[in-house]
């Protein structure tokens, strides 16, 4: 009997203060999603399999600012989190090595959530 397993998430937290249009939000949470995914890819493909294969689940929140995204960044590296920190190219809405999101997971689930729950849903 299969069950449904949704102890692994990924969570993108954009920031609340830039702003962004619908269209630059979704492209920069791409970027996110797919860098963590390259990553786990490289140091936890069972991990990332097992993701995948459950449904792959997102959720996008949102900082209010640069402070509180590094400050998770940081938080999530010295966890051991699968995470990866969006600089944006600056060639449409906003300057060149603008942080705009951080992607966490595929991981637990739990210890994802310790770090993002405070956030709001975008």
């Amino acid at each position: 009997m299969a069950t449904h397993d949704d102890s692994l998430t990924m969570v993108l937290v954009t920031r609340k203060d830039l702003k962004l249009s619908k269209g630059k939000l979704a492209a920069q949470c791409s970027h996110a999603a797919v860098e963590c995914a390259l990553k786990a890819n490289r140091e936890s493909p069972k991990t990332l399999a097992s993701w995948k294969e459950n449904g792959a689940r997102k959720i996008v929140v949102e900082a209010p600012n640069l402070d509180a995204l590094k400050r998770l960044f940081g938080d999530a590296q010295a966890e051991g989190i699968v995470c990866y920190m969006v600089r944006d190219a600056g060639h449409t809405e906003i300057p060149a090595g603008t942080v705009t999101v951080v992607g966490l997971g595929p991981g637990s689930r739990d210890s994802i959530d310790s770090l993002t729950g405070s956030f709001s849903l975008v």
